[in-house]
């Protein structure tokens, strides 16, 4: 087979394997979650066979203008719109961490679903295919067909198998995040829609191609309105302060899987976003409003450290841990420099595999006493063997423990912005600082303290424990080795922070020069 067309097959695999899981059903109601589990290990093996057998060292920014590897099939002609997949170091890794999520979801679904099995897997693994397919489309039509795509199946996985019972909190929760999302999807269709146009008018050509469209010749302002629509899309989703109501409420109802996969990879198409469209598409204009933006993230790291103190729900305050180390996401794409870029990937990668940790072990304590509230969850270290220790591995993982890919992703970001600006990094350090309360706290409520009664809970079992190793395993081997991934990464990003330095030639932050 054609590399090429491995591309298109770590899309059409989950929609066709969602199709056989809902089938399935009613043959045998064990049998969806195999046909995921498989599903899913066969998008793993595939997105590790390209990682092991391609060249990453070619980009489209870069002096050859070339992806790694590409599919350009025909779909609308008449309007330039084809099924355009290309592949770099960037969409690579996020691929392969979708693999990996993929099979993380099916196993912490295997014992908490017991209703319509068939099309909730369904639901799932049409969610990874529009989340891959995101990572991987580069004509804009169908990238924003596939930003569509993954929030039908989310919206559904809240609204049918969310945690309230009666299904008031769980609908509003649902509706609360396609309402969202979908105002921000078409602000972003409209900034689609305007780039086409000014290159129509400019070439006497329509296309959706993000390479045509790459340097499509603009004014200042039509560049501004046409990023900020492209990022106030992104930043919706990621989600950044004040546009983060929505993922508190859509975490406190997800079920355990629905929320891995929030935290585990949507969180991260609108990373992915800010630096394939904001800072590489429009440099000049991401430049002047780099200062704006990265505030913005220092906002959201301390804001989302501060709710985190006040939630006495454990999925909430795992979801406000998000939207903090999100923050340092934002502020390090528009740092724009060379190693905080690098620090967003190796962020994007840890935050993904440790938030997904922290939500299967609320999921597994409430599968195992049917609550999510510390106040009646003190004193399970001695109550509960072998999952306190576990949850202590990843609360320091989220605090940023030296050895842990967290730490690697956070200091890099850091070390980037102080190039860029000292005052905005001394301030966001402070984060640092917030992390180590909330992750303390964190620990205290539940796992410390006089227990409320003498009842005793299951360990984990063998699932749970292959579960959890794997995430331990993957955390450290980025703490440990991330050149291992830095390199692969490292040719994207260095022609993106390239291409953004030269945009940013004597614009300044605070005052200070930018280079």
């Amino acid at each position: 087979m054609d590399p090429a067309w491995i591309l298109g097959a770590l899309i059409i695999i989950p929609l066709v394997g969602g199709l056989a899981c809902w089938g399935s059903e009613y043959v045998n109601p064990h049998l969806p979650r195999w046909i995921g589990l498989t599903t899913m290990t066969i998008v793993l093996a595939l997105g590790l066979y390209l990682w092991f057998t391609g060249d990453f060292s070619f980009t489209i920014l870069g002096p050859d203008h070339r992806w790694g590897l590409e599919l350009d099939v025909p779909w609308i002609p008449r309007f330039g719109i084809s099924f355009h997949l290309g592949l770099d170091g960037l969409s690579l890794l996020l691929t392969v961490l979708s693999g990996f999520i993929g099979i993380v979801s099916v196993a912490c679904s295997w014992s908490e679903m017991h209703r319509k099995v068939g099309f909730y897997y369904m639901n799932l693994m049409w969610n990874f295919a529009g989340i891959i397919g995101v990572f991987l489309a580069i004509d804009l039509f169908l990238f924003f067909f596939f930003w569509e795509l993954m929030l039908v199946p989310m919206f559904f996985l809240i609204a049918l198998w969310g945690h309230d019972e009666p299904g008031q909190a769980r609908t509003y929760a649902a509706m609360k995040f396609f309402i969202y999302t979908q105002a921000s999807g078409l602000l972003m269709f409209v900034a689609i829609l305007a780039l086409v146009f000014i290159h129509h008018r400019a070439t006497g050509v329509f296309t959706f191609d993000y390479n045509k469209l790459l340097g499509t010749p603009m004014s200042a302002t039509a560049a501004m309105l046409i990023m900020l629509g492209f990022f106030g899309a992104f930043m919706v989703k990621l989600p950044t302060m004040p546009f983060h109501v929505w993922l508190p409420d859509a975490h406190g109802q997800a079920p355990t899987a629905g929320s891995v996969i929030l935290a585990g990879l949507m969180l991260k198409t609108a990373a992915y976003g800010l630096i394939r469209f904001c800072v590489s598409m429009f440099p000049e204009a991401a430049a002047h409003f780099a200062p704006i933006a990265m505030w913005l993230g220092v906002a959201g790291i301390l804001w989302g450290a501060a709710m985190s103190f006040s939630q006495h729900n454990m999925k909430r305050l795992v979801a406000y841990m998000s939207v903090s180390h999100m923050g340092f996401i934002m502020m390090g794409v528009f740092a724009g420099t060379a190693i905080a870029l690098q620090g967003v990937m190796i962020t994007m990668l840890s935050h993904g595999v440790s938030s997904s940790a922290l939500f299967i072990i609320t999921g597994q304590i409430y599968e195992r006493m049917h609550t999510r509230d510390f106040r009646q969850m003190s004193g399970l270290w001695t109550r509960m063997p072998g999952l306190p220790p576990v949850a202590l591995f990843f609360a320091m993982a989220s605090l940023g423990l030296p050895g842990m890919g967290n730490f690697v992703g956070e200091f890099l970001i850091l070390l980037g912005t102080l190039k860029v600006s000292v005052p905005i990094a001394v301030v966001a350090s402070l984060g640092l600082i917030t992390a180590i309360c909330y992750s303390l706290i964190y620990m205290q409520r539940a796992y410390y303290g006089p227990a409320p009664d003498k009842r005793r809970f299951p360990g984990l079992n063998r699932r749970e424990i292959a579960t959890m190793a794997s995430l331990i395993a993957v955390l450290l081997w980025l703490g440990i080795h991330p050149n291992n991934f830095l390199h692969t990464s490292a040719a994207t990003m260095t022609a993106v922070s390239q291409n953004y330095a030269h945009a940013q030639e004597g614009t300044t932050f605070n005052g200070v020069a930018s280079r």
